[in-house]
């Protein structure tokens, strides 16, 4: 077996059949191919779901108690055959051709890591579209998310990475960390000088958070995440990683001294409008434009806060390791 395909679930049977049909879809590719799906504690089940796949793919449903997605994918990946370990988020789906693209990539040059970038499907809602360019543009998040332009080096992530399954083993799989374990993961695996690339043509479509509320949460667990990788990891924290909080309190400050200065109100809008044309020329449609400049202000003033909120407790006031939103995340 080549490739074992881990997937852990949490209440999203519909995300979960798009993405199997994507899999079934790749072709002769999936015949050295198994798929686990890994229930991780759901109160609606998606193994109804899995068994209509049994029979154009190599599937098997793995049901367990609740741990979180890094034990999760680490119960699957006790339990694969594959040489190597694939993991995606159950609210991705694969264009055709992934498989062939990895492929692709592995002959070309070998690697024991890899990562995919994400993009936004054509038929996706005008919110999503949104939320995908605010996790994405260059003007958001520096492009560290596989984008050709980045702050950063390129850290491949849980919606699409790749690990051979003995260095997957060797490093112990993903932490227990509840939001942050993929980023724990690729730290690990270049501190162990393993060989790590970017596959660019191996992209996802992802579908993210519906909406700004559930957004704001996982982005403000994301900037939590960054101090607590921060804790375990102190030459992991870099400049990009910090802009988000800097963008927060300026604005903060800016709004504050608007009534004095008008000037001050000016450079958020000014900033507003580059995201606003950014987007509409990026996606072609100036309807998603005007929805990611509340996105962008969303994902930006979400991990900033997350990033404060998260720097405060536990570098000053000297607490634990914590994230926020866990019981509410999806709702």
């Amino acid at each position: 077996m080549k490739y074992s395909i881990i997937i852990p679930v949490y209440n999203r049977p519909d995300e979960l059949r798009e993405l199997l049909e994507s899999i079934a879809a790749q072709g002769r590719e999936t015949d050295d191919v198994e798929v686990l799906v890994v229930e991780d504690g759901s109160a609606i089940s998606s193994e109804e779901v899995a068994l209509q796949y049994a029979n154009r793919i190599n599937v098997r449903y793995m049901p367990k108690e609740n741990s979180g997605p890094g034990p999760a994918r680490n119960y699957g990946a006790e339990r694969a055959t594959g040489e190597w370990l694939l993991i995606l988020d159950s609210d991705v789906v694969l264009p055709p051709g992934y498989l062939q693209a990895i492929d692709a990539e592995l002959e070309r040059e070998d690697c024991d890591a890899f990562g995919g970038p994400d993009r936004a499907s054509k038929d996706f809602t005008v919110m999503q579209k949104a939320i995908n360019y605010a996790m994405t543009s260059f003007f958001t998040t520096g492009g560290i998310r596989g984008g050709k332009k980045k702050m950063d080096k390129f850290y491949p992530r849980s919606f699409n990475m790749g690990v051979r399954r003995e260095v997957y083993i060797a490093l112990g799989g993903f932490s227990k960390m509840r939001f942050g374990e993929d980023i724990d993961l690729s730290i690990r695996i270049f501190k162990g000088n393993y060989r790590c690339r970017l596959f660019p043509d191996a992209w996802v479509w992802h579908k993210r958070r519906t909406d700004l509320k559930k957004f704001f949460k996982q982005v403000h667990n994301s900037g939590i995440a960054r101090i607590n990788l921060y804790k375990r990891y102190p030459d992991s924290l870099k400049l990009v990683h910090t802009l988000p909080a800097v963008f927060t309190v300026g604005c903060a400050l800016l709004l504050l001294i608007s009534p004095f200065f008008p000037w001050a109100l000016a450079l958020i809008l000014l900033y507003a409008v580059i995201i606003c044309l950014d987007a509409t020329l990026a996606e072609g449609d100036i309807e998603v434009g005007l929805m990611a400049v509340p996105a962008a202000f969303v994902q930006l003033t979400g991990y900033g806060s997350g990033f404060l909120r998260a720097a405060w407790e536990r570098l000053v006031m000297g607490r634990d390791e914590f994230s926020a939103f866990n019981h509410n995340f999806y709702k």
